[in-house]
């Protein structure tokens, strides 16, 4: 068993957090204090991020795998953001009997455009796994920079995105181009249609990484969704709006 970092706050019901590509624990360190007014909130490093160990091979398989043996007994609540969400939904899938219910935050089973779907633009996953190559830190850099600068207090965000960022070594390349590799490949919409657990997708309207058509897509394949689109977010709600979405989540818990 790998070692898999964990950080956990407060008491009462069970959440997990799961963050997102090239990310770690301490990206959701405020907004989890917060929420652990009301629950018991453990963050875990994906493998191979943080402080978390790696894996070989990098797939969502493997990484549900390493996840689980950390996680609490009871059925708990998983949250994903971004790649996490797809962490997330593989584990809701083979996991279910220790998943109370799924949060999926500017999430989505299908990462990239394909036929029929409304998603992010293949090329620009493909760029980033170029310049992973040449430049890691300003890939990174530039990651951070889409997912928030379309929103008034861009420059605040973007600050907190790179200062959460240093308090760890960046992920190694070939986990980082693994991380791509699951946005750009994998399709997880039979995964969703198949689940029966709760499901609450919470997403922002002016997302420029996941188009918030997707949340409507989502719950025409699996009905029993339950969608919450956040007026003015991005792909960081929980920085952005923390209070709104800590309101939706305590709603649908």
């Amino acid at each position: 068993m790998i070692k898999i970092h964990k950080e956990v706050y407060g008491q009462g019901r069970p959440i997990v957090m799961i963050h997102g590509w090239a990310m770690h624990t301490g990206i959701w360190r405020e907004f989890a204090q917060q929420l652990a007014h009301y629950y018991q909130v453990t963050c875990v490093d994906l493998p191979g991020h943080g402080l978390s160990e790696t894996i070989e091979p990098y797939t969502l398989p493997q990484i549900s795998d390493a996840l689980i043996e950390v996680l609490p007994e009871t059925p708990f609540t998983i949250l994903g953001w971004s790649l996490g969400a797809s962490v997330a939904m593989t584990m809701a899938k083979y996991y279910a009997q220790r998943i109370d219910s799924l949060i999926l935050l500017a999430g989505n089973p299908r990462f990239v455009e394909d036929e029929g779907w409304v998603g992010m633009q293949p090329k620009l996953l493909e760029d980033f796994a170029n310049n992973l190559q040449l430049n890691c830190a300003a890939t990174l850099v530039h990651f951070l920079a889409i997912q928030v600068n379309s929103l008034p207090d861009n420059k605040h965000l973007l600050k907190q995105l790179k200062k959460s960022i240093k308090e760890c070594e960046l992920p190694a390349e070939n986990i980082l181009q693994g991380g791509l590799d699951i946005l750009m490949n994998e399709d997880l919409r039979s995964h969703l249609a198949s689940l029966s657990c709760p499901i609450n997708i919470i997403q922002g309207d002016k997302d420029a990484l996941v188009p918030v058509q997707t949340s409507w897509d989502m719950q025409k394949i699996q009905p029993a969704c339950e969608v919450n689109i956040i007026s003015g977010a991005g792909h960081t709600p929980f920085l952005s709006h923390q209070s709104e979405v800590i309101q939706i989540i305590s709603r649908f818990l």
